[in-house]
């Protein structure tokens, strides 16, 4: 499935989307930025409570297909632009972390 077609399918807020063609493959939870970079694979949908700008670095080095804050972690628009130049798919969810993985796992 598609970025965008999985956001309509889990009523994903949309925080930028500049490639909602990119097909999700798989998910990791992750928060701690060094291991989502050994460990996350590219079109994996990232699922994280960090928000601030490293982790746009990290998306343009593990390559997910999307980033998707949980907890309704709230991003800055410093670092939504970015993601928008970097061409990386940013999402949210009011869910918990467990709670969304459960839901995307489900789905994918």
């Amino acid at each position: 499935m598609t970025v965008k077609e999985m956001s309509e399918k889990l009523s994903l807020k949309v925080i930028c989307m500049p490639d909602g063609d990119r097909e999700v493959s798989g998910g990791y939870a992750g928060d701690l930025l060094s291991w989502v970079m050994g460990r996350a694979k590219s079109g994996d949908a990232w699922v994280t409570i960090m928000s601030n700008l490293n982790i746009i670095a990290v998306a343009s080095l593990a390559d997910p297909s999307c980033i998707i804050l949980s907890e309704g972690v709230a991003l800055d628009e410093a670092v939504r632009a970015r993601a928008e130049s970097q061409g990386v798919n940013v999402l949210s969810s009011e869910l918990d972390t467990f709670a969304l993985c459960a839901k995307i796992a489900k789905e994918i």
